[in-house]
């Protein structure tokens, strides 16, 4: 599931249906640097990973290969000014001539392929949550069973019954979270188009900007001074139409399809049969979707065109992106994410990108052939820890890298987030963590990247720092293309900076802790470290 960051909380509500208290309106927000992920702390005092300095003082040297980079996520814009030029184009397929040329099982798929499509060119745009499938499964089984109960079931239904247990009470916390912080957003939002709807009227415009807001003096009537100091207080908190709207959505789409036990989209549009893995013969090729503006921000991190004057930099130079779409708005399948990963191996990428996560994987052994197939093609996995603010060496979140048999995939790489602010505000405040699971950390707060329709946007998440890494590992495999996937692992997990005492927040409590104790590495990826240590001879 690729989930929005929201940073809204029921103090801030609070002092907006009041006066704006000192609290908020005491506070300083920053603007991140433009190109802060690609910069440098020692020439730029930001704690980016030192692409542009790794490009500037050993890599305009050196030729480049170009790698292909697949991306499994909500769809790209493949037309975007920034993007055009470094999509991958199939040599095997004759575009739209309704034949499967190279005889991969895939019809006309020139830039990838969308798992969430079916033949007429319709797509699934929305999924319920896995919590909320997995709840329905098992609720026909064991809803009307009692602990008392189950002393007549097998050892694997009791299993079974026990996880149901766990499952129901995730569930009904889920519809508690949504009654009151969804509903509590939902209501601030609509609160925010009442209060905008007022100045506008009051003004007699058709925005709501500086100039409008300081037209409302004393005498204004009260309704509008109260409108206005909303605005502040939103500004104050570094809140805005753009991001309440996005929580809005997200929160309305969680309560309408997210948790509706009745939600299934996918039999009436793909119509496939979700419990057969062994299935790949649905979807189409129109990569895009109908919401593709996560899959082509993360696309433009990875790769936006360093060679032109348009927009920003990626952090790769030289790569070629293949488009696979298999992310809903809602929690993806285990079967499309497999699918995925395999169309991927099988059409020569060698590095895949995975901003997405769920709490429960059904079919993980699916999604765990399709990881060892990719380990043994020397595929690297990229994938974002998650914004769930939690210790994943406790919680789970899938797809991951221990296998159910309990070993790990080493054509993997964990990704937590840290943000452009200096310690202790390094970690991003929403990203996962674990110093068993977290491999290491990547900028991802406020990246600037390409949207839908030639735009730019600032998004922030491990959803924005799996691309950042994923970026470096083209950039290895580029100009050392005989290093294998774990090699590449090992050299960006070696060469990341370390804080060894630097204390952080923790996300979730806000607790003073080791940044070193929040990953295995303890580290932030470094591009420039990366290519000093390989060209200095070092063997990974």
């Amino acid at each position: 599931m690729i989930k929005s960051k929201i940073a809204l909380t029921a103090a801030i509500f609070f002092s907006i249906i009041g006066s704006a208290s000192a609290q908020y309106l005491d506070n300083s927000f920053n603007k991140a640097p433009d190109n802060w992920f690609n910069l440098d702390f020692q020439q730029d005092g930001v704690l980016g990973i030192s692409t542009e300095r790794a490009y500037r003082e050993i890599l305009n040297k050196k030729k480049s290969k170009t790698v292909i980079v697949a991306i499994i996520d909500s769809g790209v814009d493949t037309n975007h000014e920034d993007l055009k030029d470094n999509i991958w184009v199939n040599p095997n397929e004759i575009p739209n001539n309704g034949i499967d040329d190279d005889q991969n099982g895939f019809v006309d798929d020139i830039n990838g392929w969308d798992f969430l499509g079916n033949a007429k060119g319709q797509d699934l745009e929305r999924e319920n949550m896995e919590l909320t499938r997995e709840y329905v499964r098992l609720k026909a089984k064991y809803g009307s069973f009692r602990d008392r109960d189950i002393t007549g079931l097998s050892s694997k239904q009791k299993s079974e019954y026990d996880i149901y247990k766990k499952v129901k009470a995730k569930y009904d916390d889920k519809i508690k979270e949504l009654n009151e912080q969804g509903a509590f957003v939902i209501k601030l939002y609509n609160k925010f188009v009442e209060a905008k709807k007022i100045i506008l009227d009051y003004t007699a415009s058709d925005q709501v900007g500086n100039a409008e807001l300081t037209r409302i003096g004393v005498t204004a009537p009260e309704e509008v001074k109260s409108a206005k100091r909303m605005y502040e207080v939103l500004a104050k908190v570094g809140q805005d139409e753009v991001s309440l709207k996005e929580g809005f959505d997200y929160y309305d789409a969680q309560m309408k399809f997210g948790i509706n036990m009745n939600y299934n989209a996918r039999q009436e549009i793909i119509g496939d049969d979700v419990n057969n893995i062994a299935d790949r013969n649905y979807g189409n090729n129109e990569v895009k979707g109908p919401d593709a503006r996560h899959g082509t921000h993360v696309a433009g991190i990875i790769a936006a065109n360093r060679r032109n004057s348009l927009g920003i930099l990626g952090v790769a130079n030289d790569v070629r992106l293949m488009i696979l779409r298999a992310i809903p708005e809602g929690d993806e399948r285990d079967k499309d994410v497999a699918n995925a990963i395999r169309y991927a191996v099988d059409n020569g990428a060698k590095i895949i990108n995975m901003s997405f996560g769920k709490p429960f994987s059904p079919q993980k052994s699916a999604v765990d052939e399709a990881v060892r197939y990719a380990e043994s093609k020397d595929v690297l996995l990229i994938h974002a820890a998650g914004n769930e603010n939690e210790n994943i060496d406790v919680n789970d979140n899938f797809p991951s890298k221990r296998y159910l048999d309990g070993k790990i995939a080493e054509n993997w790489i964990e990704v937590g987030a840290t943000s452009w602010l200096q310690p202790p505000s390094a970690i991003a405040e929403f990203s996962n963590y674990g110093g068993k699971t977290v491999d290491v950390f990547a900028p991802g707060v406020d990246l600037k990247s390409t949207v839908v329709g030639s735009k730019y946007e600032d998004l922030s998440g491990t959803s924005m720092a799996a691309p950042v890494v994923t970026g470096l590992a083209a950039i290895i495999k580029s100009y050392y293309p005989e290093l294998s996937s774990k090699q590449i692992k090992k050299v960006i997990l070696q060469s990341a900076t370390k804080m060894p005492h630097t204390k952080v927040m923790q996300p979730g409590t806000g607790d003073l802790v080791e940044f070193s104790k929040l990953s295995i590495t303890g580290g932030v990826v470094n591009a420039y470290n990366a290519i000093r240590l390989l060209e200095d001879g070092h063997q990974p």
